[in-house]
């Protein structure tokens, strides 16, 4: 028997799905799913992108936002689980989380008379699909990026956001996840990770000054960061390219960092701090005090004695389940109206609750950034950054489908 007869149809048509949405124009994807969704049973197929602030889901082919703290929708982007409820019409509504990776991109809604398992297993299948060639077109496309943003951006935010990865990565040990504000109007803070095999590297940055020289001496770091890794230096290494950089390039301006990186086989968390706030370690529940308190060395670019031998790379063993938090310190010194400090306490006492609730890690830096945005109501003065790393050496547990 020919292998291809032995192929179902609605395989078939999900085959047939795959090779085209390559060849389609962004909002063409759309159109083709949902063709696809027709031959399986749906009435229906949208997709909702997340604005930059992540508090709107827009979606892509015209219609109202959704608040990502009030609907339904967002309740399935915010827990990462599917979310059946009534379509209307005698039809049933299911969204589903669309995610590349860990990176929460969206969500996707489909209406259909009836979701067996077999169908819904498709619409799994095919909110995937459709979070993979998003990803691939937005790296040429300005469509997908036009829909996430409120306004415009300034220059200097334009170019660091250029070199700024995906706010969330990981595999099922580990996951690094980040939030960044202002979000339209970024000075000089940035943060990079990756994964290379078992090992997750992360490094955030808080470049001198608030304008757009500020964001190339960011940039400028990043590059030196990325450069150095890729090309396999080890954690001294990287920060000593990073120093060279800014001293040879750009001498006027300095900045502060943590370069990080953490073995999801074994655990170890290892840094360089270059008079960066001290990295946080919060473990059942609570924040361990000074646990990461080691001396700092001088910021990047200051002009140092580059030939004095590497910096000093620091090590920890992390327990399974323990949370990494490294920030800014325009995190802690956000201030209200009356000049009171969002402070440390304030900050780690969020991540504690939020630990407890048992919520996705991502989920708990939207909040988080939204709270400081709150306390100083949205009116910036600094940057302020989080990165939040994540050791689960046992895995994650599989999403849910809930009616609501």
């Amino acid at each position: 028997m020919d292998g291809a007869d032995s192929i179902s149809e609605p395989e078939r048509l999900f085959e047939d799905l795959v090779r085209s949405v390559h060849g389609c124009a962004p909002i063409e994807v759309l159109e083709t799913a949902c063709r696809y969704g027709e031959h399986i049973g749906l009435s229906g197929i949208t997709v909702h992108l997340v604005d930059l602030q992540q508090r709107l889901l827009i979606p892509l082919t015209g219609g109202e936002p959704l608040d990502i703290d009030t609907t339904v929708a967002g309740d399935a982007y915010r827990s990462e689980t599917l979310r059946l409820v009534d379509g209307g019409d005698e039809e049933l509504g299911l969204w589903l989380p669309l995610r590349d990776g860990a990176d929460r991109m969206g969500v996707v809604y489909v209406t259909a008379p009836s979701l067996d398992g077999p169908t819904l297993h498709r619409c799994q299948s095919l909110a995937s699909l459709l979070a993979l060639v998003i990803t691939s077109k937005r790296a040429y496309s300005d469509t997908y990026v036009r829909h996430t943003r409120a306004r415009s951006v300034q220059l200097r935010t334009e170019m660091l956001r250029a070199f700024l990865p995906p706010r969330t990565l990981g595999t099922a040990r580990g996951v690094s996840t980040a939030v960044l504000e202002p979000a339209y109007e970024l000075g000089g803070d940035a943060f990079d990770h990756s994964i290379t095999e078992d090992i997750l590297h992360a490094v955030i940055l808080d470049a001198m000054g608030h304008d757009l020289v500020s964001g190339l001496t960011a940039s400028v770091a990043m590059a030196g960061a990325r450069g150095a890794r890729r090309n396999g230096a080890d954690l001294a290494e990287l920060t000593d390219n990073v120093d060279r950089a800014l001293t040879a390039w750009l001498p006027e301006r300095f900045c502060t960092a943590v370069f990080a990186t953490l073995d999801l086989s074994t655990g170890e968390f290892s840094w360089v701090n270059r008079a960066h706030p001290t990295p946080l370690l919060l473990r059942n529940g609570r924040l361990l005090e000074n646990a990461l308190e080691r001396p700092p060395e001088l910021p990047l670019g200051v002009g140092g004695d580059l030939d004095a031998g590497p910096c000093t790379v620091h090590r920890t063993q992390l327990e399974p389940g323990d949370r990494i938090l490294l920030y800014t310190d325009g995190v802690t010194e956000a201030h209200d109206r009356e000049g009171r400090m969002f402070g440390l306490e304030r900050f780690a006492d969020f991540i504690i609750r939020a630990t407890a609730s048992d919520e996705p890690a991502p989920e708990t830096l939207r909040r988080l950034i939204h709270a400081i945005h709150d306390h100083q109501r949205g009116s910036f003065t600094d940057d302020a950054t989080i990165m939040l790393l994540e050791w689960n050496p046992d895995g994650g547990a599989t999403p849910r489908v809930e009616g609501c």
